[in-house]
């Protein structure tokens, strides 16, 4: 018997590479996107980690479908920005931005970094919730 379990993204390409992984660990889990729940509402990601904006999506999906729920946060962190765009990296040059426009808009923040000086790394938190709300 399947266990269903909802990956809160609405990321196709997530949902194939979750599906992929636990498939080739021979796990039976049907995966499920937040697109399957026409009614889950729009979840504020109010956190100033990605870990706690990753839980505030799972606990927030694993309480409305009752299914075990994973969500992930994740971001750029420009050190010559002090670890910004951080949890902001979507939405860095604004409401509505493209992945080009922030880019572009962190490309100007650090046009007079010099070159060596210029690292990032990229953080993903992820978190697993229950429907009984175990975390």
């Amino acid at each position: 018997m399947s266990v269903q379990l909802v990956l809160a993204t609405r990321n196709a390409k997530k949902l194939a590479e979750l599906d992929r992984l636990l498939a080739s660990a021979g796990l039976d889990v049907e995966i499920l996107g937040s697109d399957a729940f026409s009614d889950l509402p729009e979840i504020e990601e109010t956190g100033s980690t990605f870990a706690e904006n990753s839980l505030i999506k799972a606990r927030a999906v694993a309480a409305h479908t009752g299914l075990i729920a994973i969500a992930d946060d994740s971001g750029l962190c420009v050190d010559a920005l002090d670890g910004q765009p951080g949890i902001y990296s979507a939405r860095w040059a604004g409401p509505g931005a493209t992945d080009e426009s922030n880019l572009d808009l962190v490309l100007e923040q650090i046009r007079d970094v010099e070159p060596a000086q210029r690292t990032a790394h990229f953080a993903c938190a992820a978190a697993l919730v229950l429907p009984s709300g175990e975390e």
